[in-house]
Parts: structure tokens; C-alpha cells; sequence
């Protein structure tokens, strides 16, 4: 690998810590924008819910805009809209009549740089020169994992040395790392995914190709299946060591990010020596008997075990998809990453809305929830196969 690509390489796995930041810092202080400015849960919630349809929105528009502006002039919008939501969390909640506006206003903004960065980040480091791209991709998503732990665990360390009254500064302290990053990507060479002087593929041609629909379900079951399960870590730890929540949150979720990233680690760094194929159905078998296990068996210990290996199995799926459809689609361009963005956002909505919502067919049984929503490690496996037939036709 030639030096140059390194600047980019790294800015790329710092974009993933600040898409981590974005996503898991505001939502550690959701009780303290309750008591503090008297905000119902009720609105609270509508937090998570802008941030998600706004990066939904913004996986699907990207497509249009960002080859007419190019990659580097988003990613820096991307940085800054970052930094921006983060800086302005601290002030307009104050400034402005009404608080939960404030907020609101903040996540909006700070939503448009994390729905970019989701688009974006793959397609540029898959567009560098570099030999065993999976390897690549793979171990950079690892860096969502590793920025998320950081952010749950720096922040849990700061609150508690300083007290949570002060989570603007800490706010502050987070928004340094999307300017530094956008400073880094301002210098590092960019590189387009198509050849010189080729167009990528239209969102028309896109439609038309079968292989992008298979690619489209693939990535929907793997953020479905990611996100069925990691919504409800921390409720298993309660349950399974019972701890208090603070522990509970810490326990549940960062051991299930923890095995996430390692999985997707392994495969930065031996990816070389194994089959993609073999190590997303492998995961897709692994990831089946987890949610079997969390379901049937009726031991809380053992449901926050199941958990655990839950967040190993679905690793690789979600880098692994991009990774194939890459291979699979020659010249998909910004606009098959921008789908594939939304098909994951989508499956990140879906399967933990399926869950939850066969939960309260089955009175309430989050087991039986769980149990309904193996079907999106199944299809992906189906998924899998069908790709591979599509391979050995070619």
C-alpha cells in the first residue's frame, strides 16, 4: 500500500468513531434532558426517531447529489454538520423558548452528518487501491464498535468523575474529533470508485439489475438481525446478573459491541486467509443458534450469553454485504452504496419493530418476539446462496 492511502484509510475508521459519537452520545443523557428541562419521555423519544428518518432520508438523496458535488466537499459537509449538532446541543437548548426544540434542531443537524457518513465512508475506502478490500471493510467497521464502547465507557468515566451536570463540555470534547477528522479528510487523497471517464450505474439501471434486489435483502437482514437483538442487551443483563440499569446498560450492549467488533477485527486481519462466503454463512448458522438459544431457553444467564455471541455472529454480515455487492455489481457507484445504506437503516428500524411487535401478540414475551425474528438471519443465509449461484453462473 502505497503511504498516501494510509491518511485516507485512517480518516476513514475516525468517520465511524464520529458516526458512533453521533449516534450513542446524546442518548446517554436522555434522563438529564428530562429532569433537567422538564421534557416527558413521550417527546424524548422523538429524538431517536428524527435521527433515524433523517439518515433515512438522507441515504436516499445522497444518491442524486453526491457525485454532482463530489466525495470530498460531502465529506467535509458531513464533519462539519457533525461538529455543528454537537456544539449547538450546548446552546440553543438554552437560547430558545422552548428546550426540546433546541434539541431537536441539534439532532437534525447532526443526523445530516451521520446519514453522509454512513453513505459515504464505504464507497471511499472501497475506491482505494488496496489489495483485500474485504479485509479492509470489514476491519473499518470494526471502528463503529470500538467508537461506540469508547463513547459509552469515556462518557461513564467523565459523569462520574465530574458529574453529569457538565455534559456540555464533554459535548464539546466529542465535537473535536468530527473537525479534527474533516481537517484530516481535507488533505487525504479521495479516489473515485469508477474508472476514468465511466459514469456509475443509474438508480434505473440499479432497479433493473436482480442481483441488487437479492443485495438489498441481504443488507436489510443484517441490520434487522444486528439490531433485534442488541436493543434488548441491556434488559438481559438486568435480568441475567441482576444489576442495576447503569450496569445493565454497560454489561448488555458494550459486550455485544465488544464481540461485533472483535468479529469484524478477525477478519480486518485474517481476512486473506478465508472464504467471505463460508464466514457470512458460518455467522448466519452462529447467528441462528443465538437467537434460538436467547428464545427457547428459559435461563436468563444463559439469554445474556446468547446475547453476547449474538453481537460476534452478526459482525461481519453488514461489511461483508457491502463487500459482495461491490464485487457482484461492477460500477454501482454512489448510488448502490446510498441503497444499500437505506436497505440496513431499514432493517435497523424493522427487525426490533418486529420483535417488539410479536412480543405483544405473546402478552408481552420478548422471548417470543426474539424467536420471530430469527427469520432475518434465515433469509440472509438464503440470500447468501442465491449470490453464490449468481457467482457460478458468471
Amino acid at each position: 500500500m502505497k503511504p498516501n492511502y494510509q491518511k485516507t484509510m485512517y480518516a476513514c475508521f475516525i468517520g465511524y468513531i464520529v458516526q458512533a459519537i453521533v449516534n450513542n452520545f446524546v442518548p446517554l443523557l436522555f434522563v438529564t434532558f428530562q429532569s433537567t428541562y422538564q421534557i416527558p419521555l413521550s417527546k424524548i423519544t422523538m429524538l431517536i426517531t428524527i435521527n433515524f428518518a433523517i439518515q433515512l432520508l438522507i441515504d436516499l438523496l445522497s444518491a442524486k447529489f453526491v457525485d454532482r458535488i463530489g466525495y470530498r466537499v460531502s465529506i467535509l459537509i458531513a464533519h462539519a454538520m457533525s461538529a455543528l449538532g454537537l456544539v449547538l446541543l450546548t446552546i440553543l437548548p438554552e437560547v430558545l423558548p422552548d428546550a426540546f426544540a433546541g434539541i431537536l434542531i441539534a439532532v437534525a443537524i447532526y443526523a445530516v452528518g451521520g446519514g453522509l457518513i454512513e453513505v459515504l465512508i464505504s464507497p471511499i475506502l472501497e475506491a482505494c487501491p488496496t489489495e483485500h478490500k474485504e479485509k479492509a471493510m470489514s476491519l473499518l467497521h470494526s471502528f463503529y464498535c470500538w467508537g461506540h464502547m469508547g463513547v459509552v465507557l469515556l462518557s461513564t468515566v467523565f459523569f462520574s468523575i465530574f458529574g453529569i451536570q457538565h455534559w456540555k463540555i464533554l459535548a464539546l470534547l466529542w465535537a473535536v474529533i468530527p473537525v479534527a477528522n474533516m481537517l484530516l479528510f481535507a488533505k487525504a487523497p479521495i479516489y473515485s470508485l469508477n474508472e476514468e471517464g465511466e459514469k456509475g450505474l443509474s438508480l434505473k439501471e440499479l432497479l433493473c439489475n436482480k442481483m441488487f434486489w437479492v443485495l438489498m435483502l441481504m443488507m436489510a437482514c443484517a441490520g434487522a438481525a444486528e439490531q433485534s437483538v442488541s436493543q434488548w442487551a441491556s434488559t438481559f443483563a438486568e435480568q441475567g446478573l441482576g444489576v442495576s440499569k447503569t450496569v445493565g446498560d454497560l454489561t448488555g450492549p458494550m459486550a455485544f459491541a465488544f464481540l461485533m467488533g472483535l468479529s469484524r477485527l478477525i477478519y480486518g486481519k485474517f481476512g486473506d486467509k478465508m472464504d467471505m462466503d463460508r464466514f457470512m454463512t458460518f455467522s448466519c448458522l452462529l447467528c441462528i443458534a443465538a437467537y434460538l438459544c436467547i428464545s427457547l431457553i428459559p435461563n436468563p444467564v444463559v439469554s445474556l450469553a446468547g446475547c453476547a455471541v449474538c453481537g460476534f455472529s452478526v459482525g461481519i454480515l453488514w461489511p461483508g454485504t457491502f463487500s459482495k455487492a461491490a464485487v457482484t455489481i461492477r460500477g454501482g457507484g454512489t448510488a448502490l452504496f446510498a441503497m444499500l445504506a437505506l436497505a440496513g437503516d431499514v432493517g435497523c428500524s424493522g427487525g426490533p419493530t418486529l420483535a417488539g411487535l410479536m412480543s405483544g401478540v405473546f402478552g408481552d414475551n420478548l422471548r417470543m418476539g426474539i424467536l420471530t425474528a430469527v427469520i432475518f438471519p434465515v433469509l440472509l443465509l438464503v440470500g447468501l446462496k442465491l449470490a453464490g449461484k449468481s457467482k457460478a453462473k458468471a
